[in-house]
């Protein structure tokens, strides 16, 4: 089956105008990018690694980051405001993997690198790359193809 929001009338449209809400609300779109990659890896979708990866290069994202996502916390490359955004996304996305869901400290340092807009933005775009995993995953979209 191809993606259920391309066979619903509408669907598709209406999340690509939350993506694009996302997108405009003050986040820089190198965030942004990280962000939808660290979340579909821990989800294991590849149809969004791999597209999340050729968006991200095609934006001026260098190879070297994009390698180093999956462990950001080593490596040297990300910024602070990058890290707490990293951070964020894992925790939304591994909602059940703790007691607290998003700890204080993690969001006391996405709040501390953006205002409230941008992280409102911040955590609408996580669901959102959260969703296009959930549909990929269950539909078994493949990276390499293209929608």
């Amino acid at each position: 089956m191809p993606s259920p929001a391309t066979l619903v009338p509408g669907a598709m449209e209406a999340v690509r105008g939350l993506q694009k809400a996302t997108h405009s609300a003050g986040v820089p779109a190198t965030t942004m990018h990280l962000v939808h990659l660290r979340a579909s890896q821990i989800n294991g979708c590849s149809a969004c690694v791999d597209s999340g990866t050729r968006y991200a290069m095609k934006g001026g994202e260098s190879a070297e980051r994009l390698f180093a996502v999956a462990a950001w916390r080593e490596m040297p490359y990300f910024t602070d405001a990058e890290r707490a955004a990293l951070a964020l996304t894992e925790s939304v996305t591994r909602l059940n993997d703790r007691a607290e869901p998003v700890p204080d400290d993690v969001w006391a340092e996405a709040a501390r690198h953006y205002e409230e807009k941008p992280l409102a933005a911040l955590v609408l775009w996580i669901g959102v790359s959260n969703f296009y995993n959930r549909l990929n995953a269950a539909t078994r979209q493949q990276g390499g193809q293209t929608w």
